[in-house]
């Protein structure tokens, strides 16, 4: 009985180290290569996806990631619990965030996982959340996050979603459109940053007032400005 017992946790021992590694290969791969493809593109039948380093996409769009998705990704460890952000202007003392995931959280589904809300597919996204915080580091999580998330109907990520709707490179996008294109998260099916509606451009104004209240995330385009003022001045009317 002993034996069989012993025996029993050598095999669970190995499959764990086994299923451990095996998962932290592509965790390992995708530091360094571009991810040209994620579970979720492949169940699309028709797609539009062009990678691009974190440097040749403007930095605006870094700033309304985290200005309209996740105020806390600078600091937090992939999971934020805070449910307010207080504006130090109280001009958002009581806004409510959104009950999306953290960036790191989307980016981790996006990349390793299929669609799904089983308490499995949930335990893995939080398993990678947790791989991807340790191994990549912020700025590669938000590179990645930057090229993989879809931002329209079958258009994944900064470069696409620039060509497609506003006919730019995305190290050229200002701070009102990486603003517009923000809204259309939630649904990108259904919203669309080339045609917004009047509650997407609601939204716009509400995240590029925001963007220029936040401390700059210094990543992106070396091009793009990093002072609040210049971030208001590209903001939409009637918001400055």
């Amino acid at each position: 009985m002993k034996k069989r017992f012993i025996r029993i946790a050598l095999w669970t021992r190995n499959i764990t180290i086994f299923l451990f590694v095996l998962s932290l290969l592509p965790v390992l791969l995708y530091k360094y290569v571009p991810v040209c493809y994620t579970p979720q593109m492949l169940t699309r039948r028709h797609i539009s996806h062009r990678w691009r380093p974190l440097t040749e996409i403007s930095q605006h769009l870094t700033q309304a990631v985290v200005a309209s998705e996740d105020n806390f990704f600078l600091i937090h460890n992939g999971f934020n619990n805070n449910r307010f952000v207080i504006d130090s202007t109280k001009l958002f003392r009581s806004m409510l965030l959104r009950e999306n995931k953290t960036v790191s959280q989307q980016t981790a589904d996006a990349v390793f996982l299929l669609s799904g809300r089983s308490s499995i597919h949930n335990a893995l996204e939080t398993y990678f959340t947790l791989l991807i915080e340790f191994v990549w580091g912020k700025k590669r999580i938000m590179e990645v996050y930057l090229n993989t998330k879809e931002m329209g109907d079958g258009i994944f990520g900064a470069e696409a979603i620039a060509e497609k709707k506003f006919q730019k490179t995305a190290a050229q996008l200002s701070a009102s459109e990486a603003a517009l294109i923000t809204t259309a998260f939630p649904n990108p099916k259904m919203f669309d940053s080339g045609k917004p509606t009047s509650y997407m451009l609601k939204q716009q104004a509400k995240t590029a007032t925001l963007m220029a209240k936040i401390i700059p995330v210094e990543m992106g385009g070396s091009t793009s400005p990093t002072g609040n003022n210049q971030l208001e001045n590209n903001a939409p009317t009637g918001i400055r």
